[in-house]
């Protein structure tokens, strides 16, 4: 015979306040767990979701940021040529030469400087990327001393906004422009003239070149043209695979902090709820003992006091990742381990991390309540009515 399922709730019920302050550790631990696991979410959909599948990205060989790369002026006219390389109206290239570079600038309320990534690009570059959208004031004019940022940037660092007025590189911009990225690492950019941008930061060079592929498919020959061109020392990658790239190093630090922090807090949970059912047992050795008198067999006590464990571990952990559902209005700006600037992401839960968050709960009361259930199972019946 299997012992009811309103048994076992009933039992958890009567002790309301063991169990909700077992459910509430419990709910924190899988707060913890699937706060860090929605953080790396965030910052895997912000990076991997910038950029478009039909752009690529054309950097130096062997290196990992557009930063650290640099692409001449020639091997730039070469790119132009290449097969797969769209064209337009007017049977021009869309192909975007861009200078990339560091200004330090301090968040609002703070007077550290923080590294903002500034995109020198093109009327080409903008119209290239159809996902970013124009959300306040206009675009940079071409040969002129203007930027337009990022919504993350406008809202997030000292004369970065609308009509405000910033100094670097010896110059003054005229921010005339907000744009919205889409939630992605555009958003956390400043954009100007490439021109412009190059001749104040006295760079010759680009630092990548980002090519309208003419179908998707274009992607493999435009690779193999810049492989066999001995001119062309240079990496292809599609635009989101190389944004992708860059998420790595702060997602594996998020991990191993996150599973560091959900370690230890789930020993404290595991043995909050081994005391818990502990007492239970205690508490219960003569409802035990006549359970086995009224035929009950060991396995059903056994599964009885395990179910108990669960569904308390369940009540935690739909509490706890309830609760981390309402990250997801919050954004956090962090350092990027990769480029060394400051990136703005928000939490991002799916139904993947609901799954881990529960069953790493479920798991949580399943070590928790084993022993507890192993000894209740193991009571004899003369000796549990006796003691009762």
């Amino acid at each position: 015979m299997k012992i009811p399922l309103a048994y076992i709730a009933r039992n958890l019920w009567v002790r309301r306040l063991t169990t909700t302050l077992t459910a509430l550790g419990m709910a924190l631990v899988v707060f913890v767990f699937a706060a860090v696991l929605m953080l790396d979410a965030g910052l895997k959909r912000t990076l991997a979701g910038t950029g478009s599948p039909d752009n690529a990205i054309l950097i130096r060989q062997g290196v990992q940021t557009e930063i650290q790369s640099g692409v001449s002026r020639e091997q730039a006219a070469l790119i132009e040529t290449l097969p797969g390389v769209a064209r337009g109206t007017a049977g021009e290239p869309l192909v975007s030469k861009e200078i990339v570079v560091l200004i330090g600038k301090p968040k609002r309320g703070d007077n550290r400087p923080q590294n903002i990534v500034t995109r020198g690009t093109s009327p080409v570059g903008v119209a290239i990327r159809p996902d970013v959208r124009l959300v306040e004031g206009r675009w940079f004019a071409p040969g002129a001393n203007e930027i337009v940022v990022g919504k993350s940037v406008a809202l997030g660092f000292e004369g970065m906004a609308l009509g405000e007025t910033t100094r670097f590189a010896g110059r003054d911009w005229r921010v005339v422009g907000v744009f919205d990225g889409g939630a992605t690492g555009f958003d956390s950019e400043a954009w100007g003239d490439v021109e412009q941008l190059g001749q104040a930061f006295r760079r010759v060079a680009y630092s990548s070149v980002i090519v309208r592929l003419d179908e998707r498919a274009s992607f493999e020959a435009l690779r193999a043209a810049v492989e066999a061109d001995v001119r062309l020392k240079l990496d292809v990658k599609r635009e989101p695979d190389f944004y992708e790239e860059q998420s790595r190093a702060l997602s594996t630090f998020l991990n191993v902090l996150g599973l560091a922090l959900s370690v230890i807090f789930s020993i404290g949970a595991v043995i909050g709820a081994a005391i818990t059912m502990y007492a239970a047992v205690a508490n219960r050795v003569g409802e035990i003992g006549t359970l086995r008198a009224l035929g009950f067999r060991r396995g059903a006590i056994l599964a009885a006091f395990l179910g108990e464990a669960l569904l308390l571990a369940l009540v935690g952990g739909v509490t706890g990742l309830a609760a981390a559902s309402l990250l997801q209005s919050v954004t956090v700006s962090t350092l990027n381990f990769t480029s060394f600037s400051q990136l703005a992401f928000g939490f991002h839960l799916t139904p993947a991390i609901g799954a881990q968050a529960l069953l790493f709960a479920g798991f949580m009361g399943l070590v928790g309540g084993f022993l507890p259930a192993l000894r209740a199972a193991r009571l004899e019946i003369v000796e549990a009515l006796r003691a009762g």
